[in-house]
Formats: structure tokens, sequence, C-alpha cells
């Protein structure tokens, strides 16, 4: 069916829908997950934290690895923040833990935003001048190559005036609307915020994590304990390319494209969560020497068998019947023949 959603095009076909019920199925069962799982949770919220902050910053140009944002992140009190890429990472973790700890107070309200941008900035030497205000010069969306340099996907709209109508009909809309699917709401506000592109600078990162508060806003609690912001990184150029084919049709542009590709990467993230925890399930059942075995090849990937036989004081027999259940149970995964047979994690 061909619906005019606030001032797109969108048609919303079976396939669409079907997404959104399996979605929402999911979370109505989520409440009794996050019950049972308490503990477990804890320990996927932290990786996904690092994920997230690591995929966001990565896709606007950070070379910083998941390890490097990890170890960043511990040692916040007595690291001197100097360099560009370390000053925008920890910028979005403090932005994405004020999300989490306080989604239900933060209202959808220009000022709300302004004060995100300003956090998500706080520590960027080169962007003090704009931080928490809309953007003095025009900007374009664009997407930094392997080698550095920058390629626009689209313009955007012009600074002044029009930004600060647009972004005041967009919230005037995402709040009084009350008949639209929240999923199309949030993928729509996502979508117009990019479009827009407020702020001087960090309108990528910050649309990521206005998405984030939506859907906790409007109760997919689930979305913190795995990375939307790792699958938009690992689809990056289909996010590019899906922006700017609806873009090319603005004003009053069909964003079906767009909207399947946001429910896609909600879907899949989902789907990961769910592994996530059966695996969490299967490592609970384990014996001690197989959970011995797991946990040295998750700190020593690419382990041989007769190396984990050593060091772990097992017979080799023994560690080569267990390492064959591990595989069976999809906990891990085998390289190479012969000798050269070694082990990782899955």
């Amino acid at each position: 069916m061909n619906d005019k959603v606030y001032i797109f095009r969108l048609n919303l076909d079976w396939n669409l829908l079907k997404t959104v019920s399996k979605i929402d199925r999911f979370d109505a069962s989520w409440s009794g997950i996050e019950k049972r799982e308490g503990q477990s949770l804890k320990h996927l919220k932290n990786i996904a934290t690092v994920r997230s902050v690591g995929a966001s910053t990565r896709i606007e140009g950070s070379k910083m690895s998941n390890e490097e944002v990890k170890a960043l992140l511990s040692n916040l009190e007595i690291k001197k923040i100097e360099e560009r890429d370390a000053q925008e990472v920890v910028g979005y973790f403090e932005v994405l833990k004020l999300i989490s700890e306080n989604y239900n107070e933060i209202e959808i309200t220009e000022s709300n935003i302004k004060n995100l941008h300003n956090l998500l900035m706080k520590h960027s030497d080169k962007d003090q001048w704009h931080k928490g205000e809309y953007k003095k010069h025009s900007n374009a969306v664009e997407a930094t190559l392997p080698d550095g340099t920058k390629q626009i996907i689209f313009q955007t709209t012009n600074a002044g005036f029009e930004t600060e109508d647009a972004m005041r009909k967009l919230i005037e809309w995402y709040n009084s609307e009350t008949e639209i699917h929240p999923l199309v709401k949030s993928a729509i506000f996502s979508y117009e915020f990019v479009s827009i592109h407020p702020f001087q600078d960090g309108n990528g990162r910050l649309s990521r994590l206005l998405t984030t508060l939506l859907l906790l806003k409007n109760g997919y609690k689930w979305i913190q304990y795995v990375s939307f912001e790792h699958e938009i990184e690992s689809r990056k150029n289909e996010y590019y390319q899906k922006l700017r084919h609806c873009q090319a049709q603005r004003p009053n542009e069909d964003i079906t494209e767009w909207i399947s590709f946001f429910f896609s990467a909600l879907l899949n993230i989902q789907e990961q969560l769910m592994k996530k925890l059966e695996v969490k399930g299967v490592k609970a059942k384990l014996s001690p020497k197989e959970k011995s075995i797991l946990t040295y090849i998750e700190t020593n990937p690419g382990s041989k068998s007769g190396e984990i036989a050593k060091k772990l004081n097992i017979p080799n027999p023994t560690v080569k019947r267990l390492l064959k259940k591990l595989l069976n149970e999809n906990l891990i995964e085998k390289y190479g023949i012969g000798a050269g047979t070694n082990y990782s994690i899955k």
C-alpha cells in the first residue's frame, strides 16, 4: 500500500510488515528473557557498548579498533584525552551512557538534541566553536574512504532558517504522530535528521545515538545489548547507497528503500542477540574442562590441540574429544587440516 507519511512516500508492503511483526514478536518476549539472563546481559551490554562506540566513530573516519576503544574507556580517569579519535570515542561513550541510563527522562526536543550534541563534542578541541548549536555554514553528507579522503553522498538542508524550520517541523511531527508504528517513526526520524544534517559536524554519530534513544523510549530495550552501530558499519556501502538513492528524489521522496534497510538492520542484530543468548545457555551447561578449553581458545585464537593439552594439563585424546563436542555445539571453529589444525571462537 502506498502511503504519505510525514513529507515522504512509503510503500508498506507485506515484506516490510512481516519484518516489523518478527521484530515485535521478539520484543514481546524480552521482559522474560531479561529476568532470566540478568548477569549475562551485563556482559553483553559491556561488549555492545565498546562495539557501538568503536563502529560509530570509525564510520566517520576514526582509526581506533575495538581493543583500543576498550583500553581507552577503562582508563578514562587517568588518561588525558589529546588525540582527535580518542576525543570522539569518549564523547560518543558519554552520550550513549547518558541515554542508556536516562532515556525515559530525555524528551525529543530541540533543546535536548542540542544538549546531546554539546556533550558529544565536549572533548573535541576543533568543535568547541559550534557544539550544541545548529550549523552556521552549509554542509554535506560525506563518506570517509579507506585512504582517508571524503566523498560527498548528497547535499543537505541549507544553514540558517531552513535548518531551524526543518528541525522544528520534524520534532513537532514526531511528538504529535500517534497512528504510525514506532519503528516506522524512528526510521523516518533517523533518515530526515541525516538529510537535514542540522549541526556543523557529528550528525552521523548523533543520528545513531538518537536512533538508540528513540528505540529505547518506544520499549525496544534489547537494543542496548547488541550493536546497531556495528551493523551499520558492516553494511556501510549499502547504508550510503540507500541514503543517496532516496535523496536523489528529494523533496517528497519515496523512502521505502531506507525503511527496508533500517528494519533489516534491526532484524539482523536481533537475531545476533538471540544467538548470543543461546550460546550463553550452552556455555552454562559445559563441564569445567570444556569451559577451561573454551576460555583458553578465546584468549589464544588459532590454538592447536597439543598446545591446549600441554597448557591445561589435560590428556591430548581428551582435548580432541572435547574439541569435537565444542565444534558440534557451534562454540568454536576449526581451521586447517592435519598437523596444521587449529581452533578459534565462533
